[in-house]
């Protein structure tokens, strides 16, 4: 199953005020960027977030999973938690480089 554009539509809705969001449609599924930083992976309307120490403490009691096969596991945010899942972006925004533009040969 892939994820709907209605369930993307809400997350930018639950996390508006974070910053700048935008978000790109890769193999049926979505990465969320805010403020050019690619920080929340939409996987069969669920929101994947990386397991990074700024936010351990916060999502100690959130479920895990694995976005896609291969991926490295992930915290399942709860979108529906607005306030939770805007603290959780601004803390990982905070350590997020802005992805490197890659040179074409």
């Amino acid at each position: 199953m892939s994820t709907s554009i209605d369930f993307i539509n809400y997350i930018c809705e639950q996390i508006n005020g974070v910053g700048e969001i935008r978000y790109i449609k890769m193999f049926g599924e979505y990465l969320i960027y805010v403020n050019e930083k690619p920080l929340i992976t939409v996987c069969d309307n669920m929101a994947f977030i990386k397991k990074l120490d700024v936010i351990s403490e916060l999502m100690k009691d959130a479920e895990v999973g694995f976005p896609y096969k291969g991926a490295k596991e992930h915290y399942i945010l709860d979108i529906d938690n607005r306030e939770l899942s805007k603290t959780v972006i601004e803390k990982v925004e905070k350590v997020t480089p802005i992805p490197k533009k890659k040179n074409k040969k």
